[in-house]
Parts: structure tokens; sequence; C-alpha cells
């Protein structure tokens, strides 16, 4: 089936799915979330070539979404810029500004969340160099522009890139220093509180060095976290330096940051993810075979601070037939096989009305 059928078919199937799937669940260990946004498989056109979001919400193996990035938050015309490499075709520009203004994106959270996806919006990533903010009343001005931009509609004099659609919280992937976070992820938080009508969370996305110098003035008890996705890839401390069978691992440091969870954060509920490349060339270093990745899921679900799986990024993992799936069985939830084909890619656990002999999103 086509990525365009496969979309319309989502009207059909989306429906029957509410109230069935859940999207993150923090209270469980069974969450796998995708970053989504960057094409970073590399394909301009092709089978791998990164689909709109709404596509990989058909798969029920997902539970997030970080739509990456958010580049800017101070950017030409006051407001922020965001980029979607490929996805970015299908936005347009608001006057006077570099902001994508984004209907298809925004159509594709809406559907996303109906079917029980948590969707976020990750800002920083790999090119962000805005460096944070030069005062703490700064930062709390941004996260005030940001949540008139993606939060609950309030302002009709805000640019809104993906119009009505309101994203379910806020990631932070910041890989280089950056100042007064922590008022601004505070301030955050505030706005969350003052709103009653569903759960907003906020996540951040520290490389597994601890401490992690970019993240640390948050993360050393400034803010409270609802998940951290730890990128045990291109550093020592990645996946690759797992020892198995050893139940005390050196520099595979998942152990540290389960420390940190129960004694640095200000949340000592928070969730600890174990953040893996998605495909052999998702990054530099740290991509395991899934039996490997398989074998330390099996020893990271020792720790009860343990969340679930991040996996970088869509467009990688969807190119890895089976990894995917064989990821969220090894977390521990029920894995639906599909019938949606898209050439030889990741299609496993897509729902289609084919499988709708069995409860939908409940596995077989």
């Amino acid at each position: 089936m086509s990525p365009i059928n496969a979309i319309k078919l989502l009207s059909i199937v989306f429906p029957l799915l509410q109230g069935v799937q859940a999207g993150i669940d923090l209270n469980a260990g069974n969450n796998v979330a995708v970053y989504w946004g960057q094409n970073s498989y590399g394909q301009s056109t092709g089978e791998y070539v990164q689909q709109r979001l709404s596509y990989y919400c058909q798969n029920s193996n997902i539970d997030v979404f970080q739509i990456s990035f958010l580049t800017r938050i101070n950017g030409a015309g006051g407001v922020p810029e965001v980029n979607f490499a490929n996805a970015g075709d299908n936005c347009t520009t608001f006057p006077g500004t570099s902001l994508l203004n984004c209907p298809q994106i925004a159509e594709d959270i809406q559907t996303c969340q109906k079917a029980g996806k948590t969707i976020l919006l990750s800002i920083g990533g790999a090119t962000y160099t805005e460096g944070g903010f030069t005062s703490e009343s700064a930062a709390i001005a941004g996260a005030q522009l940001l949540w008139e931009m993606f939060g609950p509609v309030s302002n009709s004099s805000r640019s809104r890139p993906f119009g009505n659609a309101v994203i379910d919280g806020f990631d932070l992937d910041f890989e280089a220093t950056v100042n007064n976070m922590p008022a601004f992820a505070n301030q955050l938080r505030t706005l969350y509180a003052a709103d009653s009508s569903k759960s907003y969370y906020l996540t951040a996305a520290p490389q597994c060095p601890y401490p992690d110098l970019a993240n640390n003035p948050m993360l050393d008890g400034a803010v409270s976290f609802d998940a951290i996705w730890i990128q045990f890839y291109n550093n020592y401390c990645g996946l690759q330096s797992y020892v198995p069978g050893s139940s005390t691992q050196n520099n595979f440091n998942f152990a540290t940051w389960d420390n940190w969870a129960k004694t640095s954060s200000r949340n000592k509920n928070v969730k600890v993810f174990l953040g893996i490349p998605g495909n052999t060339r998702a990054a530099g270093s740290g991509y395991q075979p899934l039996d490997r990745v398989k074998e330390i899921i099996g020893y990271v679900k020792g720790f009860s601070s343990f969340g679930g799986v991040m996996i970088w990024d869509a467009s990688q993992v969807f190119a890895n037939g089976g990894f995917l799936s064989g990821v969220k069985g090894a977390v521990g939830a029920s894995v639906v096989e599909g019938t949606v084909s898209h050439g030889a890619s990741e299609n496993e656990g897509f729902l289609t009305l084919a499988k709708a002999e069995k409860p939908l999103g409940t596995g077989i």
C-alpha cells in the first residue's frame, strides 16, 4: 500500500483506536519513543525517505514522537525557527520571519493524538547555536512565547506553526552549553500547571557522560522532568561498551543515571529511557544488532527508573526491518504485526483493516 493510501486509511481506522492506545505511560517500563522530523537516513526519494508524521503514527509499536527540531527560540522577526527536513517542503513561511507554517504537520499531530500518541516538540538538536537566554527574565518570556505558539490557543495575534493543534509538551535536546535554561523550563512547568484540560510533559535528552555538561544546570535538582532520553551513542558510555553477562558495568553507565534519578533529580519519579540509534548510519558509534539490544534492555529493565527506549530516528529505524518491533517486544509490550507494506522497511506494527478481526492495538 502506498503511503498516500495508508494515510487515507487512517480516517477509517483511527476512530476505532480511540480509547485503545494510551500513548506514554510513565508508570510502565514498556514505552518506545521515536524522534521524527530530520530524515537522518538521508534519502530524498525512494522507499526510505521520511514520510509525513501520520504515516508513522499508524505503527502501534511507538508511543511517543518527538518532533525535531525547533532550532531557534528568538529568530528573525522575534519568533522561533523550526527545521523538519523534507517535511518542511509542505510548509510556507510566515511573512517577515523564517518561521514555517505547517498545516500538514498540524493535521498529523491531531490525527496522531486521536490515535493515542504523545506528541512532543523538541528544542535544540546538534545545530542549535543560540546558547539559551541572556537573562532569567528573557528565559521566562521565551517560555511564554513558545506556550502561546504551540500550547493551547489563547493569543490570536501569535503565529502558530501547527495551527490549532496543541502539542503534549516540550523536549529539551541541547548538546552545547545553554544559559538560563532552568528559568525557561520552570516557567513551562508553571504554564503546564495552569491548564488542567490535559497532561503535559517536560523531557530532556542528555548525552550519556555524567554529568551532562550542556544540561546539568537543569538536571542537578533545578527542574522537574517527567522523563529523560539518555543518548547512549556517540560516546564512550554508549551501547558498544555494554559487557554481556556482567552485573556490574563500567563504561556503560545506565546505573549512574538510575542513581541520578533517585538522588539528584528534582522529580524522584522521573523515568530514564535507553536512547539507541535505529540503524547502522544513525550515529557515529553505539549502534548494536537487535539481539544485543534485547540483552541490554533485559539488563536496564532491572532498574526501577527505567521507562522504555528512545530511538533516533524514524527514517532510520523504518529502514531497518524488524528492529522496531523487536525493541517493542523486548521492553515487554505486545507487538502488532500488520500488513501495510512500504518496501522492505519496518512495517511491523501497522494497523490495518485486514487485522480488524483482532482487537486493534492489543497485539496478536
